[in-house]
């Protein structure tokens, strides 16, 4: 990315609130999307190894995490009074529809899911 862009993107990020917490996954949400760092795959139980196609179906059947970056327009259905201080805020534990998303390998090498801002269905605090 040249100067002008990434000063024209960080001009941007910083209008519409992005740069407020660190985002480690280098993966900036539009429209109605989040990203969710989903709960690590237990990848054996006592001292048995679950064998790895179980374990990469159980990734994938995931359905929590922690909320690492929003974008603007997400929760922008409701009003901020109609949600009464319990918007999802970045750091929560979250609770997602099994299968949502787009997974995604963040710029730290782990992997995200972006998800519709919808797909959250708690937060878990």
């Amino acid at each position: 990315m040249n100067k002008v862009a990434s000063n024209y993107a960080d001009a941007i990020n910083r209008i519409s609130g992005l740069v407020t917490v660190s985002n480690p996954s280098g993966i900036t949400p539009i429209e109605f999307k989040c990203v969710v760092f989903p709960k690590p795959v237990e990848e054996k139980i006592g001292s048995i190894h679950l064998p790895p196609s179980k374990v990469d179906a159980d990734k994938f059947a995931t359905m929590e995490g922690t909320l690492v970056a929003v974008s603007p327009l997400a929760f922008s259905y409701v009003t901020e009074d109609e949600w009464q201080g319990q918007k999802p805020k970045i750091g929560d534990r979250v609770l997602f529809a099994k299968y949502s998303g787009l997974r995604r390998q963040g710029a730290d090498g782990k992997d995200y899911l972006v998800i519709n801002d919808k797909d959250l269905v708690a937060v878990l605090r």
